[in-house]
């Protein structure tokens, strides 16, 4: 019984499979035009599921869109008949004679169709309705070189819709610049409307490449039809740009430097006060601005700073931003240090050099800021000294009357020193009574885990890179700058996660990074040696 029943089951499930007794196949127009839209419908006489057809064979030869299945059913005198429809748009990519095979679905099968496809000469005089063509300023960039790519669409007639794909290398990072421009252009006697699309391409490695065009699909106003109908049909139309070799050269080995190439680099500066009245003692703020021009924020490199004498140094994180001016790129990073002179007297700021490759004239080039020298005036004094006859006087002459003050403000003022005291002294019992140790080295509450950590997850170097040495600074070494020197200061297996982060970082030919190892490398990294505490060095402006 059970048996029976089972396969009752299996014969009622494959039921639609053999019940398709016949299948036929046709497409819409024969002959076709390149980039022209062939429409294919396969009719089964029985309701099927919509995967019994697969049209990926026609991969080869076509581009294929996605199939779009209906199901009908019709009952005449009491009977029912049944069909399913599959509805496939093809895209010939080359002119020639194609076979679209048979299909077959249980015992049915269709007959294979001898399909022609013709040059795409749509129109009488003999013009393409829709033609691309692309071009790239370069060819040949240098590895992490942005280079410009405008792909730009050619049409006549009445353009309804259409989208375009982005062009696509392999080992570079594609980016839009801009907004679409409209244009018109005339090519023979025949005027073109124009569609342009400008592209940022930066490869990360060197070789021979090549850049894939993009894609342009579109819906054309049907001519033929406009003029006998008000609903004017519309018809599809596929066309793409040829594509562009492109020579990548590698990073000069003779660089002085890390890596940037651009168009242009400069460095300026800013000071937050009058430098002629700087003070020992006195903090100052100078702002140095890095900016770049063909070329993405995350590409501008750091600045090592050093403390020069007399002078001590407080930098903050930098800012980077980026932008787009006139179809190029532009980015800035700002550095901004406070610093605090120690003593009086002259000091000379060293002239600061960056390298950078210049693209235009393809040679190394320096931006600089000139050196400068501060004079640094002597500490202001809070109270003058008194002279002896001031001395005399205030023995010989009569004490003035005191004018006491109202009650009320004098409570009220002691009320708040003796509230300020207070809060001073526990603030100091507090930070007396904190352990000390590694542990505090790495859980300081300036310092995020959190960021760290998500960063390696997220395998994002840039922003591990920024937690690692502002944890660095803060609690290792203040003078710590690059991972490389963070490297030197820390022992395995975190030196070599370090290592290895900064080869990612200013190496691109290196394989993507996976930062879940640097992460347990930095949770397990215990000291040989006890970390020393970090001394406030703002003392000095109290003593």
């Amino acid at each position: 019984m059970v048996r029976t029943l089972c396969l009752c089951l299996l014969i009622v499930s494959n039921w639609p499979l053999w019940a398709a007794s016949q299948l036929s196949a046709s497409v819409d127009k024969n002959p076709a035009m390149v980039g022209e839209a062939i429409v294919l419908e396969v009719i089964a006489d029985a309701r099927l599921s919509a995967d019994q057809l697969n049209f990926r064979i026609l991969e080869q030869d076509f581009r294929v869109t996605v199939p779009s299945v209906s199901q009908s059913t019709r009952v005449i005198n009491g009977e029912a008949s049944h069909t399913t429809s599959w509805r496939v748009s093809l895209f010939a990519r080359e002119p020639g004679q194609y076979i679209i095979p048979s299909f077959q679905v249980g015992q049915a099968s269709s007959q294979p169709i001898a399909l022609e496809v013709l040059a795409a000469t749509a129109t009488a005089d003999g013009r393409p309705e829709v033609f691309l063509t692309a071009s790239l300023e370069q060819s040949r960039l240098h590895v992490q070189q942005t280079g410009y790519y405008t792909v730009t669409i050619h049409y006549r007639g009445d353009l309804q819709r259409g989208s375009l794909t982005e062009p696509a290398m392999e080992g570079a990072t594609v980016l839009q610049i801009g907004r679409d421009e409209e244009g018109s252009v005339l090519i023979d006697g025949v005027r073109y409307r124009t569609i342009s699309r400008r592209f940022a391409i930066t490869p990360q490695r060197s070789g021979q490449f090549s850049i894939s065009a993009p894609e342009f699909t579109g819906e054309l106003l049907d001519r033929d039809s406009s003029r006998s109908n008000f609903f004017a049909r519309t018809r599809t139309v596929i066309q793409h740009a040829e594509a562009i070799a492109v020579d990548i050269l590698p990073i000069p080995t003779d660089f002085p430097g890390d890596w940037l190439i651009a168009g242009l680099v400069t460095l300026h500066e800013e000071w937050s006060g009058d430098l002629t009245e700087l003070r020992q003692g006195e903090p100052i703020t100078r702002t140095i601005t890095l900016s770049g021009v063909d070329v993405a924020a995350n590409q501008l490199p750091d600045i090592d700073f050093t403390a020069p004498a007399k002078f001590r140094l407080y930098p903050q994180q930098p800012e980077r931003q980026g932008a787009q001016r006139n179809g190029r790129l532009v980015a800035q990073k700002t550095f901004t240090l406070a610093m605090i002179p120690t003593e009086a007297g002259e000091v000379q700021l060293p002239e600061l050099r960056l390298p950078w490759w210049n693209s235009q004239r393809q040679m190394v080039d320096y931006a600089t800021l000139p050196a400068r020298t501060i004079q640094v005036l002597p500490a202001a004094r809070t109270q003058p000294d008194a002279t002896a006859s001031q001395l005399l006087t205030s023995q010989t002459t009569p004490a003035p009357e005191i004018i006491v003050a109202s009650p009320w403000h004098w409570n009220h003022l002691s009320s708040l020193l003796l509230a300020a005291w207070a809060l001073s002294t526990a603030l100091l019992l507090w930070r007396w009574r904190r352990p000390k140790g590694n542990q505090q080295a790495i859980n300081s509450p300036s310092f995020n885990s959190a960021a760290l950590r998500k960063a390696c997850r997220h395998n994002q170097p840039e922003v591990a890179r920024d937690c690692l040495l502002y944890w660095a600074q803060g609690q290792l070494n203040e003078s710590i700058r690059t991972l490389s020197a963070l490297a030197a200061a820390v022992e395995e297996p975190l030196r070599s996660e370090l290592l290895l982060l900064n080869k990612v970082l200013y190496h691109p030919e290196a394989a993507a990074w996976q930062g879940d190892k640097l992460w347990q490398a930095w949770q397990g990294y215990q000291p040989t040696r006890a970390l020393e505490p970090v001394q406030s060095e703002l003392k000095s402006l109290y003593s």
